[in-house]
C-alpha cells in the first residue's frame, strides 16, 4: 500500500454497538462521500463495555467486542478495495486497570509485586508505597476492611476482585490484605498518596513506561503486525505529552510504522511550534480555534464580557490568565498532588539541585519544593516542553513563578537548576517527570475546569483554543493559513472530535450571540426571572449550550448540565456532589420543556439564531475542508452536528439516512438549508471529492479579497485552482440589507461552482454567487 498522506480522513467510533463489521457496511457511503481514509478509534482489547476504547487492558490483541482480528482484516481489505486508507488511534500512555482481572499484566503485578515480569511495564514508585502498590478503592468509613472477603482464592471488596499471593489463602481477610504486594486504600487518598502514574487524575488508567525498549515492544507488537500485514496506512497517537520522552517514542514508532504517516494529539498554545518529530502533524485542534474565531463578531466582545461579569459573583470572567493560574494551581494542590509529590521525590533529597550547596540548602524541605513545583506548573505557558527544545518556555515559567511567589525564589531557582538539560541534552529524572506532569495539570485545570467557569461566549472555550482571544480578523486568518501551508501542510484540520466540548454546529449557533449580545442579555434576564440556581456564570454556560444544541432531549441536556457543573467545581463537584444544588439545576433544565414562558423564550432565541447559525456552520465546514492540511470529518458531522460534550458526541449516526440524501444530491437535487442537514452534506461531499479527485488544485494558498460596502462579511481564498468563499457575521449582514455592491474578482479562469453546477468567471457580485447558499466552492473548469 502507498505511504502517501490521505486526502482526508473520516473518523468512526468503533464500539461494542458499532463494530468493525458494522463499520464495513458504511465504507461504500464513505467512498461516495469523498473520504480519503477511514480513521478508527482505538481497537485493542479494552475494558468490558467500554464505549471509547481508551482503557486498553490487553495491547496484544484486537478487541473481541469490537469485532476481533478477523473483522479488522475484513474491514481493511474492504476499505483498500475502495481506495480508502485506514488510520487507527493508538494509546501508548496508559492501560486500563479498573477491573484488574481483565488486564493480565496488572493482575500479575498485583499478585507478584516487584517480582512480576510486568512490574517494569507500569510507572510505579514502589519505595513510596513501602514496596506495595496502592489501589484507591475503599470507601470513607473507618472499618472498610471489614468488607473484605476471601472468595475462590481471591480477595474481594464488594464487586472488586484482587489476586492473592501464594501461601496466604487461608488467613483472615485482613491478614491476607496485609500480606499482599498491594494495599487497598481510601479513594480519597489518591489525590496525594498514589504511587503509580495515572492518565490525568483517572485512577483506573495506569501509566505505562514505553520509554523502556521491552515495554515498547510488548505494547506495540500487535500494532507492528497491522503494519507488516498492510492492514493500516497511518496511526494517530493519543496523549503523547504523557510520555517520558515523546520525541524518542515517535522516532521508534515511525520505524515500526515503516514511515507511514503518524499524527499526534497535540494541543498547541498560541504560537507554539512542534519539535522536529517524524510526524505528519497534529490532529487539528489548532485549526479548529482559528476557523471558529473568524466567524465571531468582534463587536460582541465588550458587551458579552460585561454581561458575563455582571452575572459572575466569583469575578472569574474578568481575567482569563488569572483564572487559568488559579485553577491549575488548585489542580496541582488537589487531584494531581500525587504527581507533584512524585516530582519532588525524584529530586532525590536535593541531589539534583546542583553543585551550589547554599542554593541546595535554601531550596527548602519537601513541602516547600512541592509548593514551588506546583507554582511553576501553574505558570507554564504550554502543556509541556520537550527539553532541550522549549527551554524558553521553562525559563518563562520559572520567572513567572518567582515573580508571583517571591517567598519561593530559592526553591524555584533550585528547580531551574534541576530541570535544565545537561550540555549533551540529557535530562535528570525529575526534569522528565515534571514535563509529564505539567500537561496533566494544564488539561485538568484549563480544559476540564476553567473552560466551565469562563462563560462570556462558550463556543470559544474549546480544546486547543484560548477563550481570551475573542475573534480573528480575516487578515489574521489568512496570515495563519499561509503559515500552516508552510509549516503544517499534512496536519489534520478538524472542527469536531470525540473530545470537543461542543460539536461544530452547536458552536456555530452560539457564535451568533456575539452579533446580538443585547438580545442575549434580555433572554438571560427573562429566564432568570423564572428560574435561578444562584450561580450566574454556570447559568450563562447552560443556557448558551441549551440554545446551541436546541432542539435536544431533556435527558441529553440534564446529563450535560450535571457534567458541566461538576467539571466547573464551583457549586458542586465530582467528589462531593451537592444534591440540593444539582436538584435545582435539574429543575432549570426542566423549565426549558415544562415552563411555558421559559420554553417560549428558548424557542424564540433558537429561531433567531437558526438561519445565521446554519450559515456559520456551512461556512466553517467549507473553510475547514478547503484549508491547507488534511481535513478530518467526525462521524455524522457531514450533516448538522449539534452535540455536547462526551458522551453526547458518541451517539449513533444515521448513516442510512445520510446515504439516501447523498444519492438524492448526486441525482442533481439542490437542497434547501433546513433541518435535514442535506445542504451541509452537499458542501462536505463536494469538497472531499475535489480533494480526492483533483488534489493538484490544493497546492497553494492565496487570500481573495472582496470590494464594496460589505466586503468584511466575506472570507475567501484560492488554493491554486479551487476557490472557497464563505459568509461571516450573517446576522449583521442581513440586518444591513445584504451584500449590496460587494464584488469579488475571480480572475480570468472559468470556474464551476461545485455546489450549484453553474460556471462563473471574472468579477462577480457576491450576492449572485450566494443567491442559493451562503458559501461557494469553485473549481477551475476542466
Amino acid at each position: 500500500m502507498s505511504h502517501d498522506v490521505p486526502t482526508s480522513t473520516y473518523r468512526l467510533q468503533i464500539t461494542p454497538d458499532f463494530t468493525l463489521r458494522d463499520a464495513a457496511q458504511v465504507l461504500d457511503y464513505l467512498h461516495r462521500l469523498g473520504a480519503g481514509a477511514v480513521y478508527l478509534s482505538p481497537l485493542l482489547q479494552s475494558s468490558t463495555g467500554s464505549a471509547h476504547g481508551y482503557d486498553v487492558v490487553d495491547p496484544t490483541r484486537v478487541d473481541e467486542a469490537r469485532g476481533g482480528p478477523e473483522a479488522l482484516r475484513e474491514f481493511a481489505d474492504a476499505a483498500h478495495r475502495l481506495g480508502l486508507q485506514v488510520v487507527v488511534d493508538i494509546v501508548p500512555n496508559h492501560l486500563g486497570v479498573a477491573v484488574p482481572h481483565e488486564n493480565p499484566w496488572w493482575w500479575d503485578v498485583l499478585r507478584s509485586g516487584q517480582g512480576s515480569a510486568f512490574a517494569g511495564h507500569f510507572d510505579i514508585d514502589w519505595a513510596f508505597g513501602g514496596g506495595r502498590l496502592r489501589i484507591p478503592v475503599l470507601g470513607d468509613g473507618p472499618d472498610e476492611e471489614d468488607a473484605l472477603r476471601v472468595v475462590d482464592g481471591e480477595l474481594r471488596y464488594y464487586d472488586h476482585r484482587f489476586p492473592i499471593a501464594p501461601g496466604t489463602e487461608f488467613a483472615s481477610p485482613r491478614e491476607v490484605h496485609a500480606r499482599q504486594h498491594y494495599e487497598l486504600v481510601s479513594w480519597r487518598r489518591a489525590d496525594a498518596e498514589l504511587n503509580y502514574r495515572r492518565f490525568f487524575a483517572v485512577n483506573t488508567l495506569a501509566g505505562v513506561r514505553v520509554e523502556d525498549e521491552r515495554v515498547f515492544e510488548d505494547t506495540h507488537a500487535e500494532i507492528g503486525r497491522w503494519v507488516r500485514e498492510g492492514l493500516v496506512d497511518g496511526l494517530r497517537v493519543d496523549h503523547p505529552d504523557g510520555l517520558r520522552d515523546p520525541g524518542d517514542y515517535l522516532r521508534r514508532l515511525a520505524e515500526l510504522a515503516d514511515w507511514r504517516p503518524v499524527w499526534v494529539e497535540k494541543i498547541l498554545e498560541g504560537d507554539e511550534r512542534i519539535p522536529a518529530w517524524p510526524i505528519a502533524g497534529t490532529t487539528g485542534y489548532d485549526a479548529l480555534g482559528i476557523v471558529d474565531r473568524v466567524f465571531v463578531d468582534p463587536a460582541g466582545e465588550e458587551p458579552l464580557t460585561a454581561l458575563a461579569e455582571e452575572r459572575d459573583a466569583r469575578e472569574e470572567s474578568r481575567d482569563w490568565a488569572g483564572l487559568v493560574h488559579r485553577r491549575k494551581r488548585s489542580v496541582a494542590d488537589g487531584i494531581l498532588r500525587s504527581e507533584v509529590l512524585r516530582v519532588v521525590r525524584e529530586l532525590g533529597d536535593n541531589r539534583e539541585l546542583g553543585d551550589n550547596r547554599e542554593l541546595s540548602d535554601n531550596a527548602g524541605d519537601a513541602d516547600t519544593l512541592a509548593d514551588a513545583v506546583a507554582e511553576v506548573a501553574a505558570a507554564f505557558p504550554v502543556y509541556r516542553s520537550y527539553l532541550p527544545f522549549g527551554a524558553d518556555q521553562l525559563r518563562s515559567a520559572l520567572e513567572a513563578a518567582a515573580a508571583s511567589r517571591p517567598d519561593l525564589t530559592d526553591a524555584v531557582q533550585a528547580l531551574g537548576t534541576a530541570f535544565a538539560p545537561a550540555p549533551d541534552g540529557a535530562l535528570a529524572p525529575a526534569s522528565a517527570r515534571f514535563q509529564q506532569t505539567s500537561g496533566a495539570i494544564m488539561a485538568k485545570g484549563v480544559e476540564d475546569n476553567a473552560f466551565y467557569r469562563y462563560t462570556r461566549l462558550v463556543s470559544l472555550t474549546e480544546v486547543g483554543g484560548d477563550p481570551s482571544e475573542f475573534s480573528l480578523t480575516v487578515e489574521a486568518f489568512h496570515r495563519l493559513q499561509r503559515q500552516r501551508q508552510s509549516d503544517l501542510p499534512h496536519s489534520l484540520t478538524t472542527l469536531s472530535t470525540h473530545d470537543t466540548k461542543r460539536s461544530e454546529d452547536t458552536r456555530a449557533r452560539i457564535a451568533v450571540l456575539a452579533e446580538l449580545p443585547e438580545r442575549w442579555g434580555r433572554f438571560l434576564d427573562a429566564v432568570r426571572h423564572r428560574v435561578s440556581i444562584g450561580d450566574g456564570s454556570l447559568e450563562n454556560l447552560l443556557w448558551q449550550s441549551i440554545v446551541g444544541a436546541w432542539p435536544a432531549s431533556r435527558e441529553r441536556l440534564q446529563a450535560y448540565a450535571l457534567k458541566a457543573a461538576r467539571e466547573a467545581g464551583a457549586s458542586t463537584t465530582w467528589t462531593d456532589p451537592d444534591p440540593v444544588f444539582e436538584g435545582a439545576m435539574g429543575e432549570l433544565v426542566d423549565t426549558a420543556f415544562d415552563d411555558p414562558r421559559v420554553a417560549a423564550e428558548v424557542a424564540a432565541i433558537a429561531a433567531i439564531i437558526e438561519a445565521p447559525g446554519a450559515s456559520n456552520g456551512l461556512g466553517a465546514k467549507l473553510v475547514q475542508l478547503a484549508l491547507p492540511g488534511v481535513p478530518d470529518v467526525y462521524q455524522g458531522s457531514e450533516r448538522w452536528e449539534r452535540s455536547l460534550v462526551d458522551p453526547d458526541n458518541r451517539r449513533p449516526v444515521e448513516f442510512d439516512a445520510s446515504a439516501g440524501l447523498l444519492a438524492h444530491l448526486d441525482d442533481g437535487w439542490l437542497p434547501p438549508v433546513d433541518s435535514s442537514g442535506a445542504a451541509k452534506l452537499l458542501v462536505t461531499s463536494r469538497a472531499l471529492r475535489l480533494r480526492r479527485d483533483r488534489p493538484e488544485l490544493f497546492a497553494e494558498y492565496r487570500p481573495l479579497a472582496a470590494s464594496g460596502e460589505r466586503a468584511d462579511h466575506l472570507v475567501a481564498f484560492d488554493r491554486g485552482g479551487v476557490i472557497a468563499l464563505a459568509t461571516r457575521l450573517p446576522f449583521g449582514l442581513a440586518h444591513a440589507g445584504g451584500w449590496g455592491d460587494t464584488t469579488v474578482d475571480l480572475g480570468p479562469a472559468v470556474y464551476r461552482d461545485e455546489l450549484t453546477g453553474r460556471e462563473v468567471t471574472g468579477r462577480m457580485a457576491v450576492a449572485e454567487l450566494f443567491d442559493r447558499y451562503p458559501v461557494a466552492l469553485l473549481a477551475v473548469a476542466r
